[in-house]
């Protein structure tokens, strides 16, 4: 059987087979998600964080400044991910995707895109700043954006049976519009999250700290994600981890 063949007949038994889909109240990881046609649906808020420019980083930098700016950006992106309980379930490039569960979740993953903008504006890029000098020379900038979006998603995995390359998808309408709020690029604002979550947010993470609390989000605004016109909030405010 050729090569043209075996996908004709795997295509035919994906497409041919009746999801086996459960309830999750956990993120799945990859051994705990059937390859033929299990599937988890989850309840769910998913944050996506992306580095800003990477092209032009590629582009005028040596393939090792460039590894070293966005393994640190990924470095330090996902140690906040983790300590405000998300779980990271995949990478493209310079981009990191994580779920948020439980009675916490919008609070966790907007408070999250908060102290990523901390950790990124006022200890990743001064720091690869003093030890890469060419960033500075050439007026490259490290900046990035989050996106946050809250809904149902189905998990399914993607590859091949039996290869050590299958993974995760998540299918459905949060990690679509999570993934296409991170890559705004509108002035100084770093955290894009949908109204959905932020009418689910603890007013700790509405209001600034202090004796005179200022509300750190603008909007509701409309942004259009995949042609569909979205209320949007937008914080250019930083939360110290």
């Amino acid at each position: 059987m050729g090569l043209a063949d075996d996908i004709r007949s795997a295509v035919t038994t994906v497409a041919g087979a009746d999801w086996n889909i459960r309830k999750g109240t956990v993120v799945p990881t990859t051994d705990s998600i059937t390859l033929k046609n299990g599937a988890v649906e989850l309840d769910a808020v998913y944050l996506y964080a992306d580095m800003a420019d990477s092209t032009g980083l590629a582009r005028d930098f040596t393939k090792t400044t460039a590894a070293k700016v966005i393994r640190c950006y990924l470095d330090a992106t996902c140690r906040v991910i983790k300590a405000k309980g998300g779980e990271i379930r995949s990478f493209d490039g310079d981009r990191v995707m994580a779920i948020f569960m439980g009675s916490n979740k919008n609070t966790a993953a907007a408070e999250c895109g908060l102290m990523i903008n901390h950790v990124v504006s006022q200890i990743v890029r001064p720091v690869v700043e003093a030890k890469l000098s060419s960033l500075v020379t050439k007026g490259w900038e490290l900046k990035h954006c989050v996106g946050v979006a809250s809904g149902t998603a189905l998990v399914v995995r993607g590859g091949v049976r039996g290869d050590d390359d299958s993974d995760l998808v998540s299918v459905g309408r949060a990690p679509n519009v999570a993934a296409k709020l991170s890559d705004v690029r509108e002035g100084s604002y770093r955290t894009y999250i949908t109204a959905e979550v932020f009418d689910s947010l603890n007013e700790k993470v509405k209001y600034s700290k202090g004796d005179e609390p200022k509300l750190m989000w603008n909007g509701p605004v409309k942004h259009e994600v995949g042609g569909e016109m979205l209320s949007v909030y937008r914080s250019t405010w930083r939360r110290q981890p």
